[in-house]
This record gives C-alpha cells, structure tokens and sequence, in this order.
C-alpha cells in the first residue's frame, strides 16, 4: 500500500493480494483503512473517489487479485468520528475484545453536540479495526456506562464478537456488578428493588419510576455501614438508562455525589455519582469460555470511603467481596 497527501487530500494506492480476491470493494478497502468507517467508504466509492484500475466501480463489486485500486480521501467532514490519543486503562484485550477501566468524566460515545473527546475516539487510536465495528457513532461499543460512572466496559473489534456480546447482553448472559455509596442507612443486609423505568412525565432528560416504564429489577447487598451512609455492592437484573441511580433515589436512598437522582448535600466532597462498574462477566464470543474481571474503586471514590472508615466515624466490618 502506497499513499502521498495531495493539498489537504490524501492518496492511497492498493492492490489486490493473492487470496483477496472476490471480495466486495467496500469490504476490502475496510479491511485496509483502517480508521476509516465503512459507512464513509461507501461514500467515497459513491462519490467517484476510488477507482479500479482507473475505472469507478460500485461497492459491491468483486475486486480480482492483481488489481489496483486508488483511494483519494478527503479531510474528513466536521462532525465525523476521529482517532484521538486519549489514555487508557486496558484490563484485558485479545484479537476479538478489549475490556477497558473506564475513569469517572469520560463520556463513552459521541452524541449531540459531542464528536470529540470520548472514549470511542480513544479507542479509534488504540485499535483502528474497530471503526468498521457495529453502530457508525458507536463502533465496538455494546453496553455503555454513564459520563461520570466508572469501571469496566466491554469492546468489540469484529463483527462477529459484536454479534455475539450483544445477544449475550439481551439475553443477559452478561453480568455486570457495581459498587454504589448511598445515603442513608438501609435497614435490610440485601433487597431487591423492583420499580417499572421511563422517562419523566416533565423533565424528559431524566428517567424515573413510572407505571408505564419498562420492568427494572435491581438487587443489593450491603458492605459497610457508616450511619449516614451506606456502602452497598448491586446487581442488575435488567438493564434500564441509569437504573441504579433512579432506584436508590426512589427508594430514599440517592447515590452520593448524583447531580441528577441525588442530594446537593455531599460533606465528601465527591464530583461525580459514588458509583463504579467493578466487576464484569462473560462468555468469550469466540470461544465461549467464561470470562470474569474486576477493577478496584478509583481513588476519589477509594478516598471517600477512608474518610468515612476514619475512627472518629461509625464503621462498618464487611469488606468487598
């Protein structure tokens, strides 16, 4: 593969290798270009910007082996998804997943108003394969995490590990299991929340518990006690938009630091929601091994819990586990 930049354009020369042959035009570029979304690649091909053996030819054409193949690719258009070296923690990663750590603060996905800084471009510049991978605004993402929940997320980087950690997620076949501190003392060692969740009747942006929602099912166990506080490990039985965080405060007992389902009174001086995705399970999609992994609580979570362990204050004498 050869490219050269040409004024703001960039040039990509391709052939057709032996054992390539056959293949869909748009499909064997996406296998080159990396980066670039297969969406996009249409586009050019539509627009007359790849040419076989200087001909224009449709997407679904059957490339030969031999043949060459010139790209001509322009800046991309304002809005579309770009690689960007953003840090990132990965737990584990193989040549069909990665699982990240994801930090509180880092939004998973581009959406309205947002192209830039989340954890998809990070991933577009760890691993390019993936930008072919599922949603075009989405790409290798099944499950997200809330902006300022974090922990553990699962990645696919193929279309096959896409399709099977997605029906293991709609089949729950994937367990995802949280640390949350809430206020309040709760007065049952574990429970089960069960309350229907939609979106609220005046303030759209939010969810609530509503008779018209979708079942939510949540379960609880507790692991320290602090009095005011509680600190408790969940579990998700369905998997509702910000389902932990609309249950606890339905029940009286918001999550600490939600700016959202919360109370403005937080001595912890946390910036974000007390909560963090810690332990993740699944099925390898290639294999079907059972697959677990854990990461600890970062450390403005970790901080807050020492100062509430701290000796002047009532302590609980359970641990995680």
């Amino acid at each position: 593969m050869g490219s050269s930049a040409c004024g703001e354009k960039k040039v990509v020369l391709l052939s057709v290798g032996e054992g390539e042959g056959e293949s869909r035009l748009d499909a064997f570029l996406a296998s080159k270009l990396q980066g670039i979304s297969r969406m996009r690649i249409q586009g050019l091909i539509k627009a007359g910007l790849v040419t076989v053996e200087g001909r224009p030819q449709k997407a679904s054409f059957r490339v030969k082996a031999g043949q060459r193949i010139l790209v001509e690719i322009p800046p991309p258009p304002e809005g579309e998804l770009r690689p960007e070296e953003i840090p990132l923690e990965v737990v584990y990663e193989d040549e069909d997943l990665l699982v990240v750590n994801k930090p509180p603060g880092l939004v998973v996905h581009p959406g309205a108003g947002r192209s830039s800084g989340t954890l998809v471009n990070a991933l577009l510049a760890y691993a390019p394969e993936i930008a072919t991978v599922g949603s075009p605004l989405r790409p290798g993402i099944v499950h997200r995490l809330d902006k300022d929940t974090s922990g553990l997320l699962v990645v696919a980087r193929n279309d096959e590990s896409y399709h099977s950690l997605s029906a293991q997620i709609k089949e729950r076949k994937v367990a995802r299991t949280y640390l949350a501190l809430v206020h309040g003392d709760l007065t049952q060692e574990a429970g089960t929340i069960e309350a229907p969740i939609g979106r609220h009747r005046q303030f759209r942006r939010r969810m609530a518990v509503v008779p018209t929602g979708r079942r939510a099912i949540t379960h609880y166990r507790v692991l320290e006690r602090f009095g005011e506080y509680t600190f408790v490990e969940v579990s998700l039985e369905t998997g509702r938009t910000h389902q932990i965080r609309v249950h606890f405060s339905h029940i009286g007992h918001p999550v600490v630091g939600d700016p959202v389902y919360g109370r403005r009174r937080n001595p912890l001086g946390l910036a974000r929601q007390a909560l963090h995705a810690y332990k993740l399970s699944l099925r390898h999609p290639r294999t079907g091994e059972p697959m677990e992994f854990t990461a600890p609580p970062p450390r403005d979570l970790e901080e807050a819990l020492e100062r509430l362990r701290s000796p002047r204050l009532p302590q609980g004498q359970a641990g995680i586990g």
